[in-house]
């Protein structure tokens, strides 16, 4: 008697080897890294234009303020000072309410009550509620990563929390403490819209702010009318601002020629506060600390502290700043936002930011 034997099935496939499986996974590798910059490269684009928008909304608010008000909103709720040595008004931004231009907006920005929530009688150290704390959505541009960054310090904000945001206005091509001088778009005592001579779209009124995620740095905390916080100065001189006789740096010529239209001095060119500016001049702040003045400094974000100067022989200025990739967006007053690049010619950008220089660039 003969047994069959069982059928056996032999499968003609084989698996994958070794080498084989490694070629897979090196492909699947170097695609990936192909795609992954085009896909953040898309996701930045895409931050980019929604801060760009942020822009245009907050220079709309400033708008609909100015149909209401009849004026541009200030800059801020500081005091203004008279220098006698020199006959000229000085911005003291550590006096007064010390309230900013994104505090005096926010009843005029679409689904916003913040607003009612200040008020304008008392600092914003004292605020009731602590308003000042929140974090306001049109602040916040997704590449500044400011959402959860207070600046809070127990002397300066007597330890109140201010929640940071990214954007910033322009008071000046010069220093901040003498805008009223050399005026930006928006002043501390407000101005009509009428005193803009060179045109609302030849004038930026707001740009972008990195925020240092660290409490003592007070950049980008947008409720606070201070330097480098929600105000920013070009820093470029004007004309005949040499050494005068007593060897300071204003220049003899300022007591005279401090009347006349803006004029750059070429002898800035290299130390303004262009966009993502890495120095030599620098953001000058309340605070940069020496403790973190280093990572401010890595972060490309240097800083310098104020010595307690202001006025005639200050220096309070800023830089904007931003995370895209070349530059930084812009606002303009006539409500249109442009992309303002690292490089951009430094007399172009100034008389820009000058609202009576007489150039129209």
């Amino acid at each position: 008697m003969k047994f069959l034997r069982p059928l056996t099935i032999r499968s003609s496939s084989k698996g994958f080897t070794l080498v084989e499986l490694l070629v897979v996974i090196a492909i699947i590798g170097i695609l990936v890294s192909l795609l992954l910059p085009a896909v953040q490269a898309s996701r930045e684009a895409s931050r980019r234009i929604h801060c760009a928008n942020n822009l245009k909304q907050i220079a709309l608010a400033t708008l609909n303020y100015e149909q209401s008000q009849k004026r541009l909103p200030p800059c801020g709720l500081v005091s203004i000072l008279h220098d006698s040595t020199y006959d000229v008004e000085i911005i003291h931004q550590l006096r007064g309410p010390q309230l900013s231009w994104a505090v005096l907006l926010q009843p005029y920005l679409e689904k916003s009550t913040l607003g009612r929530s200040f008020d304008f009688n008392k600092t914003i150290f004292s605020q009731t509620g602590n308003p000042q704390a929140e974090f306001v959505p049109t602040y916040l541009c997704p590449s500044g990563a400011a959402r959860g960054r207070y600046f809070e310090h127990p002397v300066l904000t007597r330890g109140k929390p201010i929640a940071k945001g990214n954007y910033a206005a322009y008071v000046s091509p010069f220093h901040v403490d003498l805008q009223l001088v050399y005026p930006g778009a928006l002043l501390a005592t407000g101005q009509k819209l009428s005193r803009i001579e060179d045109g609302t779209s030849r004038t930026p009124v707001f740009s972008e702010l990195r925020t240092l995620d660290q409490p003592h740095d007070e950049r980008g905390a947008w409720a606070l009318a201070w330097t480098g916080a929600s105000l920013l100065a070009f820093d470029m001189h004007p004309q005949g601002w040499g050494v005068d006789h007593d060897g300071s740096g204003a220049g003899d010529s300022y007591l005279t020629d401090r009347q006349v239209a803006f004029q750059a001095n070429p002898d800035s060119r290299g130390e303004t506060q262009r966009p993502n500016n890495p120095g030599p001049n620098t953001d000058t702040l309340q605070t940069c600390f020496e403790s973190y003045r280093q990572e401010a400094v890595q972060a490309g974000m240097p800083c310098s502290p104020w010595i307690q100067v202001r006025g005639v022989k200050g220096y309070l200025s800023a830089a904007p700043r931003s995370l895209h990739p070349g530059g930084v967006n812009g606002a303009y007053l006539d409500g249109h936002v442009s992309f303002l690049v690292n490089d951009i010619d430094e007399f172009a950008m100034a008389y820009q930011v000058s609202v009576n220089d007489g150039q129209n660039p």
